[in-house]
């Protein structure tokens, strides 16, 4: 087996995050709910694109695009393949990945639905309303999947949200094939409990079949999996199916384990907690780095948690300090 290029693949929804500071008012004028996440259609997004603020700021994001991003901010190697559109939204996408340091090649949909994006209108006390349009994400289809890309990578990590698409879903086991054809690893995240609750047989099958070697989790969405309220009783069902099962506690660290060993590290302590979204998208990407470059698996974790505790005291899903020389302070560099 030749040596990597690329230290992870990441597979998922390519969404543009549109941020912008508004006060009640306006979210009683739309019929929003707020501090909830609305799934909306395409004229409704675009209504609300030209209501929002003129200083609105956007942002590519999504859940694997963030871990990818992570990587190469830690200073590893990473490419992302997700759909957008080739439109204004979709061209911003594909410009800011690139600035991210994230190989991104994936086609542009030339026809159909428009890019995906999250419109997060955050009020004075801080709440985030969310009005979300998936639009291309879910165009993605095998022929978006390379298998060479995927000879180079270490690890493809895919998202839970992927298996709703029968398209994607088809790509999604495309990639986890050619990831096997070349002896690499292919791993899922099971993005949230509702996802698990839609998808919960289907996920099972996939770690049992050995479709995906790793699993990432926190502990609800593991609880759901296994239908159970007995955190201990799901670990060790996992680690029965899963070639390495890596688990997020919040508060209380993370975990892993492997070959019947478990393995766990406490939280990196933090100043003040500001925003939790992309915790668990930057912990995949310090763990899956450190994995890549043969660190042990505690240290590992605590890139891991290195890399969540940073992105969690600012607002926003990707970090905003150096990581790589983050890193290198405690330690934990793998590059």
């Amino acid at each position: 087996m030749t040596q990597p290029r690329l230290d992870l693949l990441t597979i998922g929804n390519a969404i543009t995050d549109i941020f912008a500071q508004v006060d009640d008012d306006f979210l009683r004028a739309e019929g929003m709910t707020k501090s909830i996440m609305h799934l909306i259609e395409h004229d409704r997004a675009d209504y609300l694109w030209n209501r929002m603020p003129a200083n609105k700021k956007q942002r590519s994001g999504g859940s694997t695009a963030n871990s990818a991003v992570g990587v190469a901010a830690l200073g590893g190697k990473a490419a992302f393949v997700g759909k957008v559109a080739e439109d204004e939204i979709g061209h911003f996408y594909v410009s800011d990945m690139h600035n991210e340091g994230v190989e991104y090649t994936t086609r542009m949909l030339t026809h159909g639905a428009g890019s995906g994006r999250s419109m997060i209108l955050i009020t004075p006390d801080g709440e985030r309303t969310m009005n979300t349009y998936l639009g291309a994400c879910h165009d993605l289809t095998e022929d978006d999947i390379s298998e060479d890309q995927i000879s180079e990578a270490a690890t493809v990590f895919m998202e839970g949200y992927l298996w709703d698409p029968p398209e994607a879903k088809r790509a999604f086991v495309r990639a986890a094939h050619y990831a096997h054809k070349h002896e690499r690893a292919a791993a899922i995240t099971l993005s949230d409990p509702f996802c698990v609750d839609r998808f919960r047989h289907e996920f099972r099958d996939l770690i049992r079949s050995k479709t995906c070697d790793y699993v990432f989790a926190n502990i609800e969405e593991l609880k759901s999996l296994y239908e159970t309220d007995d955190f201990g009783a799901a670990v060790r069902e996992i680690a029965s199916e899963a070639e390495l099962a890596v688990i997020t506690l919040g508060e209380n660290g993370a975990m892993a384990v492997k070959d019947g060993e478990v393995v766990s590290v406490p939280a990196h302590p933090v100043q003040q907690v500001a925003d939790l979204t992309g915790a668990g998208d930057l912990f995949a990407s310090g763990f899956l780095l450190g994995h890549a470059r043969g660190a042990p698996i505690e240290m590992s974790l605590k890139l891991g948690c290195l890399c969540a505790a940073e992105v969690i005291e600012h607002v926003g899903a990707r970090p905003d300090t150096d990581l790589k020389a983050l890193a290198e302070s405690h330690g934990l560099s793998v590059v």
